[in-house]
Protein backbone atom coordinates (compact mmCIF):
# COMPACT_ATOMS: atom_id res chain seq x y z
CA UNK A 1 0.00 0.00 0.00
CA UNK A 2 1.18 3.36 -0.81
CA UNK A 3 0.67 5.68 2.62
CA UNK A 4 -0.19 8.92 2.40
CA UNK A 5 2.22 11.83 3.72
CA UNK A 6 0.87 14.46 5.87
CA UNK A 7 2.96 17.75 6.37
CA UNK A 8 2.86 19.95 8.98
CA UNK A 9 4.33 23.09 8.42
CA UNK A 10 5.41 25.17 11.26
CA UNK A 11 6.22 28.04 9.48
CA UNK A 12 2.51 29.25 9.65
CA UNK A 13 3.09 31.29 12.48
CA UNK A 14 2.42 34.51 11.24
CA UNK A 15 4.92 36.39 13.38
CA UNK A 16 7.49 36.85 10.75
CA UNK A 17 10.92 35.00 10.75
CA UNK A 18 12.87 38.37 12.04
CA UNK A 19 11.18 38.67 15.20
CA UNK A 20 13.74 37.36 16.84
CA UNK A 21 16.45 39.39 15.69
CA UNK A 22 13.94 42.86 15.91
CA UNK A 23 15.31 43.25 19.26
CA UNK A 24 18.22 43.82 21.72
CA UNK A 25 17.83 41.06 24.21
CA UNK A 26 18.82 41.00 27.66
CA UNK A 27 21.99 39.62 28.62
CA UNK A 28 20.16 38.19 32.17
CA UNK A 29 18.72 35.36 30.74
CA UNK A 30 20.54 32.67 28.74
CA UNK A 31 18.63 29.77 26.88
CA UNK A 32 19.45 26.23 25.48
CA UNK A 33 17.22 24.02 23.36
CA UNK A 34 16.27 20.36 23.44
CA UNK A 35 15.31 19.06 20.42
CA UNK A 36 13.55 15.76 19.58
CA UNK A 37 12.47 13.98 16.56
CA UNK A 38 11.44 10.39 17.11
CA UNK A 39 9.03 7.79 15.14
CA UNK A 40 6.36 6.38 17.43
CA UNK A 41 5.00 3.08 16.22
CA UNK A 42 1.55 2.39 17.13
CA UNK A 43 2.58 -0.90 18.14
CA UNK A 44 5.33 -2.21 20.84
CA UNK A 45 6.98 -3.96 18.51
CA UNK A 46 8.14 -1.18 16.00
CA UNK A 47 7.01 -2.63 12.83
CA UNK A 48 7.91 -0.33 10.24
CA UNK A 49 4.71 -1.56 8.23
CA UNK A 50 2.57 -0.72 10.58
CA UNK A 51 1.80 2.74 10.94
CA UNK A 52 3.53 5.13 13.36
CA UNK A 53 3.95 9.32 14.62
CA UNK A 54 6.15 11.43 12.98
CA UNK A 55 7.12 13.57 16.57
CA UNK A 56 9.30 17.02 16.16
CA UNK A 57 9.78 19.06 19.32
CA UNK A 58 11.91 21.97 19.47
CA UNK A 59 11.98 23.31 23.47
CA UNK A 60 14.32 26.47 24.11
CA UNK A 61 14.34 26.75 28.07
CA UNK A 62 16.12 29.01 30.13
CA UNK A 63 19.37 27.89 31.71
CA UNK A 64 20.68 30.94 33.40
CA UNK A 65 18.92 33.63 35.48
CA UNK A 66 19.64 36.11 37.65
CA UNK A 67 19.94 33.83 40.50
CA UNK A 68 19.53 29.97 41.77
CA UNK A 69 15.98 30.27 43.09
CA UNK A 70 14.71 33.05 40.25
CA UNK A 71 16.07 30.59 37.71
CA UNK A 72 13.88 27.64 38.66
CA UNK A 73 10.81 29.79 39.16
CA UNK A 74 11.68 30.50 35.05
CA UNK A 75 12.02 26.89 34.06
CA UNK A 76 9.04 26.15 36.33
CA UNK A 77 6.77 28.54 33.89
CA UNK A 78 8.48 27.52 30.53
CA UNK A 79 7.93 23.71 31.08
CA UNK A 80 4.51 24.33 32.21
CA UNK A 81 3.38 26.67 29.29
CA UNK A 82 5.25 24.55 26.90
CA UNK A 83 3.86 20.94 27.80
CA UNK A 84 0.71 22.38 28.85
CA UNK A 85 0.43 20.81 32.17
CA UNK A 86 1.80 22.23 35.74
CA UNK A 87 2.39 19.14 37.11
CA UNK A 88 5.99 19.00 34.67
CA UNK A 89 6.48 22.19 36.53
CA UNK A 90 9.25 20.12 39.21
CA UNK A 91 11.16 18.46 36.25
CA UNK A 92 14.28 19.22 34.80
CA UNK A 93 13.10 20.53 30.66
CA UNK A 94 14.84 16.79 29.46
CA UNK A 95 12.95 15.21 32.10
CA UNK A 96 10.27 17.37 31.04
CA UNK A 97 10.11 16.38 27.62
CA UNK A 98 10.85 12.49 27.96
CA UNK A 99 7.91 12.57 30.14
CA UNK A 100 5.81 14.42 27.68
CA UNK A 101 6.76 11.86 25.08
CA UNK A 102 6.42 8.78 26.85
CA UNK A 103 2.86 10.21 27.67
CA UNK A 104 2.01 11.20 23.82
CA UNK A 105 3.14 7.37 23.01
CA UNK A 106 1.09 5.60 25.63
CA UNK A 107 -1.79 7.68 24.17
CA UNK A 108 -1.08 6.60 20.68
CA UNK A 109 -0.69 3.42 21.32
CA UNK A 110 -4.54 3.16 22.48
CA UNK A 111 -5.72 3.26 19.02
CA UNK A 112 -4.32 0.10 18.24
CA UNK A 113 -7.26 -1.84 18.98
CA UNK A 114 -9.01 0.61 16.83
CA UNK A 115 -6.61 0.12 13.80
CA UNK A 116 -7.25 -3.60 13.44
CA UNK A 117 -11.01 -3.17 13.74
CA UNK A 118 -10.82 -0.48 10.79
CA UNK A 119 -8.13 -2.21 8.88
CA UNK A 120 -10.86 -5.48 9.21
CA UNK A 121 -13.07 -3.36 7.67
CA UNK A 122 -11.13 -2.33 4.25
CA UNK A 123 -10.69 -4.61 0.97
CA UNK A 124 -8.05 -6.14 0.53
CA UNK A 125 -4.20 -5.83 2.46
CA UNK A 126 -5.04 -2.10 2.37
CA UNK A 127 -4.28 -0.11 5.64
CA UNK A 128 -6.47 2.57 7.25
CA UNK A 129 -4.34 5.57 6.43
CA UNK A 130 -5.72 8.25 9.30
CA UNK A 131 -3.09 6.34 11.59
CA UNK A 132 -0.24 7.90 10.57
CA UNK A 133 -0.07 10.88 12.63
CA UNK A 134 2.68 13.73 13.17
CA UNK A 135 3.60 16.00 15.50
CA UNK A 136 5.34 19.25 15.63
CA UNK A 137 5.89 21.32 19.15
CA UNK A 138 7.94 24.55 19.48
CA UNK A 139 8.51 27.43 21.44
CA UNK A 140 10.28 30.73 20.14
CA UNK A 141 10.83 34.02 22.04
CA UNK A 142 9.39 37.13 20.76
CA UNK A 143 10.33 39.80 22.59
CA UNK A 144 12.74 40.56 25.79
CA UNK A 145 13.72 43.61 27.56
CA UNK A 146 14.60 43.80 31.54
CA UNK A 147 11.36 43.55 33.00
CA UNK A 148 9.16 41.30 30.12
CA UNK A 149 9.53 38.25 28.48
CA UNK A 150 7.09 37.32 25.41
CA UNK A 151 6.85 34.41 23.97
CA UNK A 152 4.68 31.70 21.49
CA UNK A 153 4.28 28.05 21.98
CA UNK A 154 3.39 26.07 18.42
CA UNK A 155 1.81 23.07 18.68
CA UNK A 156 0.88 21.47 15.70
CA UNK A 157 -0.55 18.14 14.68
CA UNK A 158 -2.27 15.98 12.32
CA UNK A 159 -4.79 12.93 14.09
CA UNK A 160 -6.33 11.62 10.94
CA UNK A 161 -8.80 13.62 9.22
CA UNK A 162 -9.19 15.87 6.39
CA UNK A 163 -6.30 18.13 7.28
CA UNK A 164 -3.85 19.13 10.37
CA UNK A 165 -4.36 21.75 13.13
CA UNK A 166 -2.07 24.57 14.41
CA UNK A 167 -2.33 25.97 17.82
CA UNK A 168 -0.74 29.23 18.86
CA UNK A 169 -0.61 30.55 22.71
CA UNK A 170 1.36 33.13 23.32
CA UNK A 171 2.86 34.13 27.14
CA UNK A 172 4.20 36.94 28.60
CA UNK A 173 6.40 37.13 32.05
CA UNK A 174 6.67 39.64 34.37
CA UNK A 175 10.30 38.90 35.01
CA UNK A 176 10.42 41.20 38.35
CA UNK A 177 7.91 39.16 39.68
CA UNK A 178 8.19 35.88 37.94
CA UNK A 179 4.41 35.77 37.31
CA UNK A 180 2.88 35.46 33.66
CA UNK A 181 0.71 38.48 32.74
CA UNK A 182 -3.26 38.89 31.47
CA UNK A 183 -5.44 41.69 30.28
CA UNK A 184 -6.71 42.50 33.64
CA UNK A 185 -3.09 43.20 35.18
CA UNK A 186 -2.36 46.21 32.56
CA UNK A 187 -5.72 47.21 30.91
CA UNK A 188 -8.00 49.38 33.46
CA UNK A 189 -11.25 48.15 34.27
CA UNK A 190 -14.20 47.85 31.85
CA UNK A 191 -11.59 47.96 28.65
CA UNK A 192 -13.53 45.03 27.00
CA UNK A 193 -15.14 47.77 24.49
CA UNK A 194 -12.99 49.51 23.75
CA UNK A 195 -9.69 47.32 23.08
CA UNK A 196 -12.79 45.16 20.84
CA UNK A 197 -13.34 48.17 18.68
CA UNK A 198 -9.45 48.87 18.28
CA UNK A 199 -9.12 44.87 17.11
CA UNK A 200 -12.12 44.99 14.64
CA UNK A 201 -10.92 48.66 13.33
CA UNK A 202 -7.60 46.91 12.64
CA UNK A 203 -9.24 43.82 10.90
CA UNK A 204 -11.40 46.59 9.09
CA UNK A 205 -7.70 47.83 7.63
CA UNK A 206 -6.62 44.60 6.66
CA UNK A 207 -9.18 43.88 4.57
CA UNK A 208 -9.45 47.25 2.73
CA UNK A 209 -13.56 47.40 4.41
CA UNK A 210 -15.64 50.22 5.94
CA UNK A 211 -18.09 48.44 8.31
CA UNK A 212 -17.80 45.81 10.59
CA UNK A 213 -20.68 43.92 9.02
CA UNK A 214 -18.48 43.68 5.57
CA UNK A 215 -16.01 41.16 7.42
CA UNK A 216 -18.79 38.21 7.40
CA UNK A 217 -18.05 38.75 3.26
CA UNK A 218 -14.27 38.27 4.08
CA UNK A 219 -14.61 34.81 5.77
CA UNK A 220 -15.34 35.70 9.04
CA UNK A 221 -17.85 33.83 11.21
CA UNK A 222 -20.07 36.35 13.33
CA UNK A 223 -18.49 39.55 14.41
CA UNK A 224 -19.75 39.76 17.88
CA UNK A 225 -17.09 36.36 18.50
CA UNK A 226 -14.42 39.05 17.38
CA UNK A 227 -13.13 40.40 21.18
CA UNK A 228 -10.26 40.28 23.49
CA UNK A 229 -9.03 36.55 24.30
CA UNK A 230 -5.96 36.91 26.13
CA UNK A 231 -3.72 34.86 23.68
CA UNK A 232 -1.30 38.36 23.60
CA UNK A 233 1.94 38.99 23.80
CA UNK A 234 3.70 42.84 24.02
CA UNK A 235 6.84 44.16 23.09
CA UNK A 236 7.83 48.08 23.18
CA UNK A 237 5.24 48.83 20.06
CA UNK A 238 2.25 47.50 20.74
CA UNK A 239 -0.51 44.29 22.21
CA UNK A 240 -0.35 41.36 19.52
CA UNK A 241 -3.45 38.94 19.85
CA UNK A 242 -3.35 35.68 17.40
CA UNK A 243 -7.31 34.02 16.54
CA UNK A 244 -6.48 30.49 16.10
CA UNK A 245 -8.07 28.60 13.70
CA UNK A 246 -11.86 28.04 13.73
CA UNK A 247 -11.78 30.90 17.03
CA UNK A 248 -13.65 33.97 14.88
CA UNK A 249 -12.62 32.41 11.03
CA UNK A 250 -12.24 29.09 9.14
CA UNK A 251 -9.75 26.77 8.87
CA UNK A 252 -8.89 28.18 5.59
CA UNK A 253 -8.46 31.33 6.76
CA UNK A 254 -5.36 30.01 9.56
CA UNK A 255 -4.07 31.78 12.71
CA UNK A 256 -5.52 35.46 12.70
CA UNK A 257 -2.53 37.99 13.71
CA UNK A 258 -3.97 41.45 15.17
CA UNK A 259 -1.54 44.22 16.21
CA UNK A 260 -2.82 47.69 18.20
CA UNK A 261 -0.21 50.23 19.03
CA UNK A 262 -0.27 51.19 22.44
CA UNK A 263 -0.88 55.16 21.34
CA UNK A 264 -4.27 54.18 20.21
CA UNK A 265 -4.97 52.13 23.74
CA UNK A 266 -2.81 54.27 26.10
CA UNK A 267 -6.54 55.62 28.21
CA UNK A 268 -7.06 51.46 28.92
CA UNK A 269 -3.53 50.74 30.10
CA UNK A 270 -2.83 50.84 33.31
CA UNK A 271 0.28 53.61 34.13
CA UNK A 272 1.66 51.12 37.24
CA UNK A 273 1.37 48.63 34.62
CA UNK A 274 4.49 46.40 33.03
CA UNK A 275 3.38 47.94 29.73
CA UNK A 276 3.24 51.22 31.36
CA UNK A 277 6.65 52.71 30.66
CA UNK A 278 5.75 51.98 26.78
CA UNK A 279 3.26 54.77 26.66
CA UNK A 280 5.50 57.34 28.40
Amino acid sequence: MKKQSFFIVASMVLVGICVTSCFKKSDVIKFDKLELNERVYLFPVNDTTKPFANVEIEFNYPTRFKNKGDLARLQQIFNGTFFNNQSYDSFSAKDALNKYLESYTEEYRELGNQYYEDMGNLEGHSQPSWYWYQLHKSNEILYEDDNVLSYSVEHADYTGGAHGSLQILYYIIDLKKLTTITEEDIFVPNYHQLLTTKIVDQLMKRYNIDTPEKLIGEGFFDINDIAPNNNFWINNEGVHYVYNQYEIAPYSMGPIEVTIPYEEIKSIIIPESIIGKYID
